[in-house]
């Protein structure tokens, strides 16, 4: 099987700090580690709480870290709109209208489910390779399409003053914060924006595993046996997994396909559907990810340390 460098490979949970961005977050942990660096899913600088950070070969798994759900406690500002739906942007527009206890939590079950959402015009989403922000920016206001997204668990915690809210949300994939607590606000009779947002978890990364920007400067060295290095794994507790032998794991990395063994290897059992996406360990490591094709195992990301 293929050998890696030898350098750091794995997660490391990072509770990033108020008005700093993602990306910095990610040049910190390059600059420490020497390493390939990614993240999986952005918070914006107003934002705090779990960014996983994903080193070395972990970067091959960010999109399944991504595609978990995600938890966020966050507070509503009630009667006022701002051009970024949240505390960062420009009022647009104001009112008196302040909403009872009892009509929020009247409200909150028409937003559960599968619903349907415009993103805020402050995104991340890409039109014609332009990203939202930046048209919103240069006051060419982006045309952003109603889209189906997940909201699993949506509750209010509290109702600190008349013209704030404090709730707790678990979504899927591409759901905005801002843009729930806009609509909830609309459905209220009033404008809304979140004036706090913390990320309480990403997928099976969670804020107990976080540490700060201050702790991570005190590792002189991050390594492979550095407690705050998660296993490259994590990211994939939601996906098959299938045990291979020496022998199929190392033409699996060489890039052959490989006949799945017996299903008495598979740690989750069940039929592997065609298409599916596997984890293909050799004792107590994954080596590659791989996918289900003609009843062969193709290899898609191979891991390498």
């Amino acid at each position: 099987m293929m050998k890696g460098d030898g350098g750091p490979h794995g997660w490391l949970v990072v509770d990033k700090p108020l008005g700093i961005s993602s990306h910095r977050v990610v040049e910190i942990v390059r600059h420490r580690t020497k390493s390939k660096v990614g993240h999986a899913g952005t918070l914006d600088p107003l934002a705090t709480g779990v960014l996983p950070i994903a080193i070395g070969e972990a970067t091959k798994t960010t999109s399944y870290a991504m595609a978990g759900r995600k938890r966020y406690c966050f507070r509503i500002r009630w009667g006022v709109a701002r051009s970024t739906d949240d505390c960062e942007g420009e009022i647009t527009r104001e009112c008196e209208a302040r909403p009872s206890r009892s009509a929020i939590e009247a409200a909150l079950p028409h937003f559960r489910g599968c619903i349907q959402q415009h993103p805020p015009a402050h995104s991340a989403i890409k039109i014609n390779g332009c990203r939202a922000y930046k048209l919103a920016r240069a006051n060419r206001l982006p045309v952003l399409l109603s889209r189906t997204v997940e909201v699993a668990e949506f509750r209010l915690i509290a109702t600190p003053d008349p013209d704030h809210a404090d709730c707790e949300a678990l979504v899927g994939k591409g759901t905005y914060i801002r843009a729930l607590a806009r609509d909830l606000g609309a459905a209220l009779g009033t404008f809304a924006h979140v004036s706090r947002l913390r990320r309480l978890s990403v997928g099976r990364f969670t804020e107990s595993q976080a540490i700060t920007l201050d702790s991570l400067a005190e590792h002189a060295h991050i390594s492979n046996d550095c407690s705050c290095l998660l296993p490259i794994e994590t990211a994939l507790d939601d996906i098959p997994a299938l045990v291979l032998t020496a022998a199929e794991a190392a033409r699996l990395c060489s890039g052959q396909r490989v006949v799945p063994g017996d299903a008495s290897t598979r740690r989750d059992p069940g039929p592997l559907q065609e298409g599916a996406v596997v984890g293909a360990w050799h004792g107590q490591a994954l080596v590659a990810l791989a996918q289900i094709e003609g009843g062969c195992l193709r290899p898609m990301r191979v891991i390498n340390r």
